[in-house]
């Protein structure tokens, strides 16, 4: 199989990784009329693994019918989201900027999870993966916080950070993927990749 997928994701850091695996890629993303956003709103008591896997889904189920409406050539289709957990609280994007002073004041001095779901369609066949990660926050000052929100950096980030960026210098600790803390666990990506007959 020629190595190219369907990457369904707005996201630059997840282009950024798959051209790391050396992978080619077309963006399949929503029309103006799908409300991508309402795939991400999660259940009642919900368990943050439970939720970042059921989105991944809904996402490819998205992605594969529009494959079909706008008749592509066929190839896999991947998709990925990435929820933050404090316990079994989810932690998603921040509405504005309080938002994401509240997010991380309660992320300050803890230690949470970051849970990335990937999941592949080809061929009738899906292929799903997740990582889980942890990531350990100093214990920040308000004005330390106030002052990474005002970056802008945190807006459209689950969790109101992104690990490559500015937030680095308060982060003590990182077990797990750094890549899957990123939006892409590389090594989960690419397992899924290989399943599907992509030489990579």
């Amino acid at each position: 199989m020629a190595n190219f997928v369907y990457l369904a994701s707005q996201s630059p850091r997840r282009r950024q990784l798959l051209e790391q695996l050396g992978v080619n890629y077309e963006l399949l993303l929503p029309d103006d009329g799908e409300d991508a956003e309402a795939l991400e709103l999660a259940l009642p008591n919900e368990a943050p693994a439970a939720y970042v896997q059921r989105v991944t889904g809904l996402k490819l189920d998205a992605a594969l019918k529009r494959l079909a409406q706008r008749q592509l050539p066929p190839a896999p289709v991947l998709c990925s989201d990435t929820t933050v957990a404090l316990g079994r609280v989810i932690y998603g994007k921040p509405d504005d900027a309080a938002d994401a002073v509240r997010m991380l004041s309660e992320l300050a001095g803890k230690t949470h999870r970051v849970l990335t779901a990937v999941a592949l369609g080809h061929n009738e066949q899906r292929h799903a993966a997740l990582s889980t990660s942890r990531v350990s926050f100093e214990a920040m000052t308000p004005e330390q916080i106030r002052a990474y929100v005002a970056t802008g950096e945190p807006l459209g980030k689950a969790g109101a950070y992104a690990i490559q960026g500015r937030v680095a210098m308060h982060i003590t600790r990182i077990t797990g993927s750094y890549s899957g803390i990123m939006g892409l666990p590389l090594w989960e990506t690419a397992s899924l990749l290989q399943a599907a007959g992509l030489s990579i």
